[in-house]
């Protein structure tokens, strides 16, 4: 009788365990899916930017360094700027460094200013 007992309890265990592999991984697959789109994809997304704007860089655009530094760009060799910070102040800096361009108001832009102004 006890061994009967026995047997049916433990008959009773294995068959709760069988069904637990795939349900341990989903875990692991949903954190590694969330790490994925919440930390890299907006990552690489902001070094692609920031490619294409070290890319696209041309003289005479305003642009801010990482440090905080404005300045003009007056002349661009291979990885670094000439950039003009002030009048006959002119520093060479690495590309890299350059964080983002300054984006100028355009005359509309402006003109617009100027008439709120006026008010």
């Amino acid at each position: 009788m006890f061994i009967s007992l026995y047997a049916s309890i433990g008959a009773a265990t294995t068959t709760t365990n069988s069904g637990g592999g795939l349900m341990s991984i989903l875990p692991l697959v949903v954190i590694f899916g969330a790490m994925y789109f919440l930390l890299l994809r907006p990552q690489r997304k902001r070094q692609k930017e920031t490619r294409n704007l070290q890319s696209t860089l041309q003289e005479g655009d305003e642009v801010v360094l990482a440090s905080g530094i404005y300045g003009f760009i007056s002349a661009i060799e291979d990885g670094y700027v000439w950039l003009d910070i002030a009048e006959k102040v002119e520093i060479r800096v690495a590309r890299s460094a350059i964080a983002t361009k300054v984006s100028t108001p355009s005359s509309t832009d402006q003109s617009s200013v100027d008439k709120n102004e006026k008010k």
